[in-house]
Parts: structure tokens; C-alpha cells; sequence
């Protein structure tokens, strides 16, 4: 959820735990959030408010660091983090806290075969046809921000190779409507293009290239070792801001883990359907990434399938047994 940190998670549960007496405690949550929470590194502070008496009084600033919140917690002697990414846990350690690295569920769920036939085969797609798969995010605003452009870009790429078709998975009645709207408005009708309800891994599989908006869909893409493009766009003031709070060069997963841009990142302005289409069409005609991409994607699948459940279960037991 956006701005709802892990600084606030804290802070609910330090008020409403105590009444369950929990045991032990596992708290979700996406690594953007840990972002949020230790904000004190940029100019953007997080505060908080409690209520005293009538009046609001400002506290948290600037907030503390992941340490500092892990020796003040009253939890402190219980805690322990559970990271999915293997970068996380080299922070955490260097911040003194307690961190299991438990690898990523949607890893542990890939298989080691080439599944690309299977999902054409499934989703009844053109055997000679190369195939592009747009993701424009799952959210309403996201796909509002990246329809017309996901569409201009499949409008040029078709014209450059005829032999291609595209997938565009949606997850809502809402979100469809939004990007059908915006294939009515580009007068993009004739497209060779089939808008699936749902079916983002089959779509990922069944594509020649991914061309996806900055989330967890890259990393699915990753697992199943397809090039991409990736790509995102939203308001300009809040990408001003999350400019601001960036400490890496990357955004999309596949080059966070990797520490290098192994895949295109063409975000906002830079983000023109020209520089798309431009950027599918070098991954899908490639021969070099088309055999080399897929072999560091895998390294990535294999760094992250570490049999999640079991490793949770083994970092928390101790708690339990201490408990």
C-alpha cells in the first residue's frame, strides 16, 4: 500500500499486539517498504503522530533506522527478519539485524523445463508468430498511466514485424475496460492482440519478449527466463519524489539482484513509444541476448529457489522453542 511503511506496521502492532499475546510474530512485506521506512538517509522525512489529550504530537523524526528500531522494540529478543532477496540480507547484517534469507516462493514454484510451447499451445496462439506480452500493471491508475503508450508501442512494432501478436493479461474487469478504452481512442482495433483475464504467468511463458511495467512481474518474468523491456510511468511530482529516494541505478527486480542492467529500464519521459518499440524489437531479434539472457535469468532462478517454506520454518522454530 503506498506510503504505509514498515515503520507503521511497527507502530500498529506495538499498540494492538500486546492483546494476542503472540509467541512469535511474521510480518509481510514488499522491499520497497523497507525503502519507506528508512527514509533518514534522503531529505524526505516520514513522521508520525500521537494523540495526547486534544493535541497531535509530531514524533518519528527523523525516523530511525531498521537497528535502532529492532533494540527499542519491545519484541527485540523474539525478532527476526525473513528476506526473500539475497541483497536484503547483506543490509540487514550490516545493520545488526537479526535475518534469515529464505529465498522466494515464486521460485521455488518454476520449473527446469522450457514451458514456451505448452502456453502457446494453452492460450491457442500462432506457432509461426512471434509473441510480445504487455504488462501494464495491475492497479487502475497504473494501467490508466500505461495503456496509450503500451499501445502506440504495439502499433509501431507491428509495423515493423508483421509476424507478431500480443498478450496483455489484466487482472479486473476495471483494468480491461480502462485498456480497451485506450486501444478504442488509438483506433488500434486491427492489432493482432488478445487481452487474457488474468493469466500473467501463461503469458509470460508463451512470449518471445516481455514488455513490463516495474513490479513483480519482472521477476516472474526472470523465473521463467524471458527478455524484457522494462518500463513504468506515473505523476510527475511523485516520480520527482521517488527519484529523490532512490539509492540505486535500477528499479526492476532482475537488475537489483543481478547488481547490473542484464534488461532495458526505459522510465518516464525517457519511456516514448519510439524507445519501446525500439527496445522490443533489439530483445526479440537479438541472437546474442536470446541465447545469453536466458542463461543469467536462470542463475537468478536458482540464487532464489531455496525451498522458502522450509528455510522459514527453520529460522522461526528456535523463536518458538525459546518462547
Amino acid at each position: 500500500m503506498l506510503g504505509y511503511g514498515m515503520d507503521q506496521v511497527l507502530l500498529r502492532f506495538r499498540a494492538e499486539g500486546p492483546q494476542f499475546h503472540p509467541d512469535i510474530v511474521v510480518l509481510n512485506y514488499v522491499p520497497m517498504l523497507a525503502v519507506r521506512a528508512e527514509v533518514r538517509f534522503t531529505t524526505w522525512y516520514k513522521p508520525h503522530f500521537v494523540l495526547d489529550g486534544d493535541q497531535l504530537i509530531l514524533q518519528g523524526v527523523p525516523v530511525p533506522s531498521p537497528a535502532e528500531v529492532h533494540r527499542t522494540f519491545w519484541l527485540r529478543p523474539r525478532l527476526v527478519d525473513l528476506v526473500l532477496f539475497p541483497f536484503e540480507e547483506a543490509l540487514y547484517r550490516a545493520a545488526g539485524v537479526p535475518v534469515a534469507y529464505v529465498g522466494h516462493p515464486l521460485a521455488d514454484a518454476t520449473s527446469d523445463e522450457d514451458e514456451s510451447a505448452a502456453a502457446k499451445e494453452q492460450l491457442r496462439l500462432p506457432a509461426a508468430r512471434k509473441i510480445v506480452a504487455l504488462m501494464p500493471g495491475s492497479r487502475q491508475s497504473e494501467v490508466r498511466y500505461m495503456a496509450a503508450s503500451l499501445i502506440q508501442t504495439a502499433k509501431l512494432i507491428a509495423a515493423r514485424q508483421p509476424a507478431v501478436h500480443f498478450l496483455v493479461p489484466l487482472v479486473s474487469r476495471e483494468t480491461r475496460a480502462i485498456f480497451e478504452q485506450a486501444m478504442y481512442e488509438a483506433g488500434a482495433g486491427d492489432l493482432p492482440l488478445t487481452v487474457l483475464f488474468g493469466h500473467a504467468r501463461d503469458a509470460i511463458a508463451a512470449c518471445d519478449v516481455a514488455l513490463v511495467a516495474s513490479g513483480t512481474a519482472t521477476l516472474e518474468a526472470a523465473l521463467a527466463r524471458k527478455p524484457m523491456v522494462i518500463t513504468y510511468k506515473m505523476a510527475q511530482l511523485t516520480y520527482g519524489m521517488m527519484s529523490k529516494m532512490g539509492t540505486l541505478p535500477w528499479v526492476g527486480l532482475p537488475n537489483i539482484i543481478a547488481g547490473e542492467f542484464l534488461v532495458p529500464e526505459i522510465l518516464q519521459d525517457q519511456a516514448t513509444p519510439e524507445n519501446l518499440a525500439q527496445a522490443v524489437l533489439n530483445s526479440l531479434n537479438d541472437p546474442v541476448v536470446n541465447r545469453r539472457l536466458p542463461e543469467r535469468l536462470d542463475q537468478i532462478r536458482r540464487l532464489l529457489r531455496r525451498d522458502t517454506a522450509a528455510r522459514a520454518t527453520e529460522a522461526l522454530l528456535p523463536w518458538l522453542q525459546s518462547a
